[in-house]
């Protein structure tokens, strides 16, 4: 993906995805200097030509996945987003962190409770993961839950993923509890 030592089994272009909050940009940047990480939300806000609206209820702007997907290219390495699931992609990792952790990070983090709640809500119903699974197939997503490792423990799970050194794993995490 970026420095050509990679092994047989890694995989060229891969989604890191999940709920925000979950961990995916602090993990990501752990690993870029083995791989071309690219912060997919950092560019679309910094774009007029990725979106489309601003969504004032949740004050967040709307993508414009099309454009989105004129402006990556044909890109390799690691695309990490809540929105990164919906590219072509050879592997999927699904970022996973219960609820309630979720929540209180986005509250620390400015956004809003009604946000945080929602957000929540959508990490224990498996919205992502759904997306993800039904997008790319059960053997090309791997769940990892991050919500008591350390960022590096999470970027090393995510490594051994884009490397081929662990199975598929979707549907091993569970917070259907916090509903």
């Amino acid at each position: 993906m970026s420095d050509g030592s990679q092994s047989p089994d890694s995989a060229d272009r891969v989604a890191v995805t999940g709920t925000p909050g979950t961990g995916k940009s602090t993990a990501t940047a752990l690993l870029e200097g083995e791989y071309d990480v690219i912060h997919l939300n950092d560019r679309i806000k910094s774009d007029d030509d990725l979106w489309t609206e601003r969504d004032a209820d949740r004050d967040t702007l709307v993508a414009d996945l099309d454009a989105v997907r004129d402006h990556l290219g044909d890109w390799t390495g690691v695309l990490d987003s809540h929105l990164a699931h919906r590219f072509d992609v050879d592997r999927v990792v699904v970022l996973r962190c219960h609820p309630e952790t979720i929540e209180s990070r986005l509250e620390a983090r400015g956004e809003s409770p009604e946000t945080a709640a929602e957000n929540a809500e959508s990490e224990a119903l498996d919205v992502i993961l759904s997306e993800a699974v039904a997008e790319h197939g059960a053997e090309n997503v791997y769940e990892v839950d991050a919500t008591d490792r350390d960022p590096e423990a999470v970027a090393d799970a995510v490594r051994a993923a884009i490397e081929g050194e662990r199975e598929p794993s979707a549907g091993t995490v569970d917070f259907i509890d916090y509903i």
